[in-house]
């Protein structure tokens, strides 16, 4: 099961459904990386960046991972990892 989004398993929800991470970067393209930090001060860029991709994440049923094992991370709840790629990569060219 070979993607070119590096997805990190990370334990299952409440009702034992799967799920995996993805850093933040992996959901913005790079127009959008410039554009926002142009904009913003230098140290709140990355923080604008994240909450820009959390609100694309949204969505397609990412959310923000809170856990404290991975900094950044959008966790997705997912029996396909496949067609989970598919959306990001979909939702990155918009």
């Amino acid at each position: 099961m070979k993607t070119n989004i590096e997805f990190t398993r990370v334990n299952n929800d409440v009702n034992g459904n799967p799920r995996y991470v993805v850093h933040f970067l992996e959901l913005l393209n790079s127009n959008e990386q410039e554009t926002i930090r142009s904009k913003a001060k230098p140290f709140e860029a990355i923080t604008d960046m994240y909450n820009f991709a959390v609100k694309k994440a949204n969505k397609i049923g990412g959310r923000k991972y809170r856990g404290k094992d991975f900094g950044g991370g959008i966790v997705f709840q997912s029996y396909n990892i496949q067609d989970t790629e598919k959306s990001i990569n979909e939702l990155k060219n918009i």
